[in-house]
This record gives structure tokens, sequence and C-alpha cells, in this order.
């Protein structure tokens, strides 16, 4: 039986979808005008990894991820390229789609982008104006009134009066209240617009995916998920606009993955440790960052560092070790076996990933024990229900590796002078004509090469294989 934790109400519940069978799930997805970083990395990773658990545990999961092609941030980004602001956010969701692909992200079902929504924004804002929850201000904007929705604070667990006394709000005489938040933005000089009854202007960024999810999952939903750092204000105020206008229940389960620190810092482009996905894909093998992002709960802080990601990529080598020379049986898992059962309670339990992953290393000592077709089997379908173990296993082994654990270290590039496998292979038919003709000194020498260049050798009854440290 399947528990989360939710939110909502700080608690794990049972869960219990709208329609038996059918998951709709919506999360908020990236403002495309920048590559991707860490924290995107794990929002990509870890919705990714419930939606694969939702459908291995039979259901019909309707998963959307929405896009925020315009906002404050990306116009000023297109004005500074002196470019259009289309040009601008298609290029960095090709770049997304390229970073989400390598990290073994499924496409979600849907992916709607805000500017192809501005006319169901629009209708909504307008049944907030009716019900009396928003007004036009005399500035063309549009801003919700906080004041009129009595839960305002529920997901933050705040009362209206804590968040006036906490938060640090400009005063803007638009504003019947602080806390008002803004709707509708009346355009600024040579800024994209679009029509509207209250002027030419754009979308707030809350706005948006209270339209699209409405529209695509309905009024009413199971899961609504993202990042932390989104549970306040954006998805307090998403709450308070959706069921403003519809008059019910927005979402029952509400999902939050914890915050990406790098060496226990805050990442920060001012700190100096500010990573994009691409810049560690280009020193790690994008399993080996997948890998790391599951080790942790989803709940918890996720503390990024070359020694742990040496440490991930050490651990995942293990695994595809144990599946080296052995022809894995193609099975369907059985759920009642033992160990299956233990992986499916632990993911069952709030997605407790890394508990999952250790049964993997539970199976991985099984199939190096004995090499078992079935077990090796069992351990690559249960890894493939996380997106891991799909590669075979020389793939992995013999990819390329950073040079170092320090993430601005350069990467060995593979070349005619660098060790490719065809020159590896050479050195290792080299290595064992020596150890024929009894120059043992010889066959040393090419394994300390080898060894210095991070290539390791295993001799077996089968001859000998390498792999990269």
């Amino acid at each position: 039986m399947l528990t989360l934790h939710n939110t909502l109400t700080r608690k794990k519940e049972t869960f219990a979808p709208l329609i038996p069978g059918q998951v709709r799930m919506y999360v908020c997805g990236m403002t495309v005008y920048d590559y991707c970083h860490l924290g995107h990395a794990r929002v990509l990773v870890v919705f990714d990894m419930i939606t694969r658990w939702l459908r291995a545990s039979g259901y019909d999961v309707n998963y959307v991820r929405n896009i925020t092609d315009i906002d404050d941030k990306i116009i000023k980004r297109a004005f500074d390229n002196g470019e259009a602001f289309t040009a601008l956010t298609q290029r960095f969701i090709d770049a997304m789609h390229e970073d989400s692909a390598a990290l073994g992200v499924l496409p979600p079902d849907h992916e709607p982008r805000a500017t192809e929504y501005v006319g169901r924004m629009l209708a909504m804002i307008q049944t907030l104006i009716d019900r009396g929850h928003a007004y036009p201000a005399a500035n063309g904007d549009v801003y919700y009134a906080v004041s009129s929705f009595p839960t305002y604070g529920q997901l933050s667990g705040k009362t209206l009066d804590d968040l006036r006394a906490g938060e640090r709000v400009e005063i803007d005489p638009n504003k019947r209240d602080p806390m008002d938040f803004v709707l509708w933005k009346a355009a600024k000089p040579n800024e994209p617009a679009w029509p509207s009854p209250w002027g030419p202007g754009r979308p707030g960024w809350h706005i948006e995916c209270s339209a699209m999810g409405s529209d695509l999952l309905g009024a009413h939903f199971d899961i609504h998920g993202g990042g932390q750092d989104l549970q306040f204000p954006h998805h307090e105020n998403e709450i308070a606009q959706s069921e403003g206008a519809h008059g019910c229940k927005f979402v029952n389960y509400w999902l939050h993955n914890g915050f990406v620190r790098v060496d226990d810092e805050k990442m920060s482009k001012s700190l100096g440790n500010f990573f994009t996905i691409r810049e560690v894909l280009e020193k790690y093998d994008a399993e080996v960052v997948r890998f790391f992002i599951l080790r942790a709960h989803y709940r918890s802080p996720l503390n990024y560092s070359g020694q742990h990601l040496d440490d991930a990529r050490a651990a995942l080598t293990r695994l595809y070790t144990a599946l080296r020379g052995v022809d894995a049986a193609k099975l369907d898992i059985d759920w009642n076996t033992p160990l299956p059962t233990r992986f499916k309670a632990a993911m069952d339990d709030d997605f407790n990933t890394p508990e999952a992953l250790a049964i993997l290393f539970e199976l991985a000592n099984g199939v190096n024990k004995i090499k078992s077709p079935h077990l090796a089997g069992k351990l690559k379908a249960l890894g493939g229900v996380l997106g891991l173990l799909q590669r075979d296993p020389d793939s992995f082994l013999q990819g390329r590796r950073a040079a170092t654990s320090d993430l601005t270290a350069s990467y060995r590039i593979e070349g005619p002078d660098n060790y490719t496998p065809e020159h590896i292979q050479a050195l290792i038919d080299e290595r064992l004509a020596a150890r024929k003709g009894k120059d043992f000194k010889r066959a040393d020498a090419i394994r300390d090469e080898l060894k210095t260049a991070g290539i390791v050798l295993e001799d077996g009854p089968q001859g000998t294989t390498w792999r990269r440290e």
C-alpha cells in the first residue's frame, strides 16, 4: 500500500487516487532562459522516479510538467542578447530535453508552455474577479486579493498575519494589501504583450500553473509536485487561485523534493559553486548522476561534491560488475518473492530509494557468488524500475571517467594517445604475450601503466577484462 508524505498535512498518508487505477500528476517545470542546473536535475530525476514507480505499481499515470517560456528573466536575457524571446526559449527548451534524456528521464505525457495558455489564464483571471478574489488596479495590473481566501497559508503552515509580519514586502500603492500578488502584468514599452480586458500585458508566474493544471488534469487532481523552494509562495498562490476560481479542492497530495547543496553550502553563482547539468555531465557519466540523486531520499537535502559523485560511481560500478559476463535472463518481476517484496515495501514507503538501492546490492552479491542468469535478470529488472542498469555492462565499465574528483578538473579526452579501447586492448594483448613468454617484468609494467591511466585489469577464467576506475 503506497504512502506519501503530504506537504499539505505534514504527515504520511495512504495514497488513494480520485479515480481508482488512475493518477493525475502535475509538476512545476523549468523557466527556460538558461541551461538547467543541479536543482533542476533533482526535480527531473525525482519525479521521473515517482512516475516510473506509480506505473510499475499498475497505475495509469497522466503526468504533466510545464514550461515557463515568458517571464521577466526571459525578457531581460533576450533583450541583452538582441534576439527574439521565442528564439531564446526554444534554444533552452532543446537543451533541457537533451539534459533530461541524458539523465534517463522519460518525457512527461504533456509539456504545456505558458505562452500557449494565455487565453485560459485570462478566463481564469476574469472568473477570480467575478468571484471577488481579484481586482484590476489603476496601473493596468490585476492582483489576487489574499484576504478573500480565508485558508491562505495552509501549505506553508503560516497565517496571513504571520506572513505579513515575516515577509519584506515593498509598499505598492496599487495593491490593497502588501501580500496581494499579481495575476496580470501591464505591458512595459517594447515587451512581449497579449491583449486583455485590462489592457495589453502578460500573465504573472503563478496563474500559468493553475490554468494549465486544471485544463489538462481537471479542477481537482491527485498529485502536485516540485522543488521545496516552490512551496511558498508559488504553490500557496496556486491553491488560492485554483480553489478561488473553481470552488473545490485543488490537489490532494503535495510532494516537494529537498534542496541541493554543494559541499554543504547553498548553490550560488556568487560563491562559484553553481553547476549546470551539462557541466557535470562533462565530468561524470549521466547514469552516475542519476544514481547519486536516487541514493538520497527525495525529501532530504542532497549534498553535491566531487567525492560524493566518485562514491556514486564506485557503487554503480559494483552493480554493473556483477552483471558483467552473466547472460541476464529477461523476466517479469514477481513481487511476491522475497527481495522484490522488500523492494516494493521500500518504494511504497514514500519512495524510499536508499532502501530500494540497498536491495539491489544484495542481489549483486548473490550474482557475484553464483553467476545466476535469473538473479542477474532480477537485478536488471529491479534496476530498470529506477531507470538504472539497462546498458551493456561494458559500455558503462569501459566508458569515460573524470580525471579527478575535483568538479572543476578537465576531463580526460579519449584519443589515439590517451588509452582508447583499441589502445587498451593492444596493451592487454601485449601483456598476455609477455606472460606467455615469461617476461613478467614487462607484463607487470603494462598493468602498472594502465593502472596509472585509471584502467583496472581483471584476470579470470575467460581471459582479461578491463574497466575504468
